[in-house]
């Protein structure tokens, strides 16, 4: 397998360190409670598809690989404050699954491989829980670990406040981790750009996307690649990656990510079809670059994440009366108090990113009545070390703004002459991964996003490739 970074070479994932700042963070919330606290959590196990003897994709428990950095099916995790002593249990051993599967971690091995105070098999689960002081904290009772539940407390609100905390604070080890997630991802998109002259179908966009991060040693996707070209752009999630390339359509968008070892990253980018920028989706490219960009001018630690946004929608506003897309008889105050931008600019700024695509603690509240905060996937201050994503885009969907356009008080401000000229451009969106510094931030999205970068690199593919790929797929 591929490496993964050279700085963490010999270097053990830091659980302990990260049950530590659970425990702070418990602290904060609740100090009596944290007092004499021990969490428990079970990772997932492979399980078995409905009447069939294979098993499903894996997928570790987030909040377990927090506490452990342990991937292995069927394992557990115990921190017991008092000792300050982290346990992880691997699966009882299988003699007749090593016929199948191979000889499992031993003890020593995971020994050397985690950073646990003990390593024991999930046999020596029920004593250790019996010598608490009092039931262990844990996320859930599940079919995992439902013979352990008289000894376990689920679902406290306390607890999953702290763990949401921790997980929003990345160390130099998870941002070692989502730097490499990043590299990767930077690699496949460039290899998209690059092979357009064979990709005639979204499906083939996914397929190289997803060919070259296995190549790169990322097996997982941060979550489903999406892949869309024209009008299909307009959908947010659009995974159905099932239409035609077609040259009448002009535009594509692809928004995938590849995992490393359980930390994601999520990266947007669009380009024309041919290397050939149509006017209208070269216009709403560089309207959401500049979105972008006036955002990082004010990204860092202590900023609203809400004011954020509102200032990519201010700057749309203002883009949007330079190309006569709204009229400039009102001023920009006026449009975005009517919130005419917010089907054209939908979802929220970005979110939270970590080991979950839309990581914790970013305290949405989807119940709010105002149109252009509701989708909105953070909603606090800025802090060093978090890691977000920047990502404005603009679209044109006829489902989306059917509302806005019969709408009088919104449609005023729209030149809908104008707007026709852009139907077809579908949607444009630029996505970066982003670490908060102490006095600033880092991209770790290196993949280019200059438009007339991207041209040259899509013509060059032609030029190179399109002879010998013509017949090809």
């Amino acid at each position: 397998m591929p490496d993964g970074p050279k700085s963490l070479e010999g270097k053990k994932y830091p659980a302990k360190s990260h049950a530590h700042n659970v425990l702070s963070h418990l602290k904060k919330k609740n100090s009596a409670k944290a007092q004499e606290v021990s969490f428990f959590i079970s990772g997932e196990d492979l399980e078995l598809y409905k009447y069939c003897d294979q098993t499903r994709p894996f997928r570790q428990n987030r909040y377990f690989f927090y506490l452990t950095g342990n991937n292995i099916p069927g394992s557990h995790v115990l921190y017991e404050s008092v000792k300050d002593k982290l346990t992880i249990y691997l699966p009882n051993v299988d003699k007749e699954d090593i016929m199948w599967s191979g000889l499992p971690l031993s003890k020593d091995e995971a020994a050397k491989k985690f950073d646990a105070d003990e390593i024991k098999y999930a046999a020596d689960i029920i004593n250790d829980l019996k010598g608490l002081l009092s039931k262990a904290c844990t996320t859930d009772i599940n079919k995992f670990n439902l013979e352990f539940k008289d000894y376990l407390v689920e679902k406290d609100d306390d607890f999953f406040y702290a763990l949401d905390e921790a997980r929003a604070f990345k160390d130099d080890y998870e941002i070692e981790l989502m730097r490499h997630a990043a590299k990767i991802t930077d690699n496949c998109h460039l290899a998209v750009m690059s092979a357009l002259p064979i990709e005639t179908k979204e499906t083939h966009i996914h397929a190289e996307f997803m060919y070259h991060a296995l190549r790169q040693g990322s097996k997982n996707q941060s979550y489903d690649p999406i892949c869309c070209s024209g009008e299909s752009c307009s959908t947010l999630h659009w995974v159905k990656n099932d239409g035609d390339i077609t040259p009448d359509k002009r535009s594509v968008l692809i928004d995938a990510g590849a995992e490393w070892d359980c930390y994601a990253s999520d990266v947007t980018r669009c380009f024309p079809v041919n290397g050939e920028w149509a006017k209208e989706h070269l216009e709403i490219y560089n309207l959401v670059l500049k979105m972008q960009e006036e955002v990082y001018k004010l990204m860092k630690p202590g900023v609203e994440w809400e004011d954020l946004h509102l200032k990519a929608h201010r700057v749309l506003i203002e883009e949007f009366q330079q190309l006569g897309i709204f009229k400039n008889e009102y001023s920009v105050d006026e449009v975005f108090k009517s919130k005419a931008s917010a089907r054209f600019f939908p979802h929220g700024l970005g979110h939270m990113l970590g080991m979950d695509t839309h990581d914790t603690a970013g305290y949405a509240n989807y119940s709010d009545p105002d149109p252009l905060l509701c989708y909105l996937r953070i909603r606090r201050k800025l802090e060093p070390n978090m890691v977000v994503t920047n990502e404005p885009g603009c679209y044109f969907s006829p489902f989306l703004l059917e509302e806005t356009l019969n709408d009088p008080l919104k449609s005023k401000y729209i030149n809908k002459d104008v707007l026709d000229r852009y139907w077809y451009v579908g949607g444009v969106r630029i996505e970066d991964d982003v670490l908060i510094t102490k006095d600033g931030y880092e991209i770790f999205t290196k993949v280019t996003k200059d438009p007339k970068e991207i041209s040259e690199i899509v013509k060059a593919a032609y030029e190179r490739g399109v002879k010998s790929y013509h017949n090809v797929v």
